[in-house]
């Protein structure tokens, strides 16, 4: 389930890079309207969770705070398309689902609190490198249309190296997770876990 959401996720970027860019942009006035509509919705969002309390309520406004960062993040990718705008709203929503599920993990202890973490992390840190990865590209990309054979040699070389930077970013965040794992088993299963999580992440 995991894997079918990350790959959802994943055509979510590639499609908001290529279909973001040929956004008609807005008009000035519309985008200060939708920005005041932004303040006026988190406001009221934010007023929302004062009727609750402890973790509750901390979810609540990371809520809220999320929501008016990834519309803001949407606005002016919306107002000035661009790959650099587009990318920052994907890692807005990255962001801002981390902090709402880092809240949550609150409501758990011990090992089953430190997994919430990391996972949740995990997520963010995967979602953010194949942004970034789809970000080079892009640039890389553009760059050598506008220019020779020589610099579309170097926009394959970037678009394999940022890859390959991806792949070690979420190959990491994977290592965490899986050794926060092995820390909830006994001995001897925890060392037989750990060593099988080095192999598999190459540590």
């Amino acid at each position: 389930m995991k894997n079918m959401q990350l790959t959802t996720i994943s055509m979510a970027i590639g499609l908001i890079f290529s279909a973001g860019v040929m956004a008609q942009a807005m008009t000035k006035d519309a985008y200060k309207a939708a920005e005041a509509q932004i303040a006026t919705e988190y406001t009221a969002d934010k007023a929302k969770c004062n009727a609750l309390a402890a973790n509750a309520k901390d979810i609540c406004i990371a809520e809220a705070k999320g929501k008016a960062k990834v519309a803001s993040a949407e606005l002016e990718a919306n107002y000035e398309p661009s790959a650099k705008h587009h990318y920052k709203a994907v890692v807005a929503k990255a962001e801002a689902d981390y902090a709402v599920a880092d809240e949550k993990c609150d409501d758990q202890a011990g090992n089953a609190k430190d997994l919430c973490v990391k996972e949740a992390k995990a997520v963010e840190t995967r979602v953010r490198a194949d942004a970034e990865a789809q970000l080079k590209m892009t640039e890389a990309n553009k760059t050598a249309s506008d220019k020779s054979t020589a610099a579309d040699t170097k926009a394959k070389e970037a678009g394999v190296s940022a890859r390959q930077d991806a792949a070690a970013e979420k190959g990491d965040a994977n290592y965490a997770v899986a050794k926060e794992k092995c820390a909830a088993l006994m001995a001897p299963d925890s060392d037989r876990c750990l060593k099988d999580a080095k192999a598999k992440y190459g540590k």
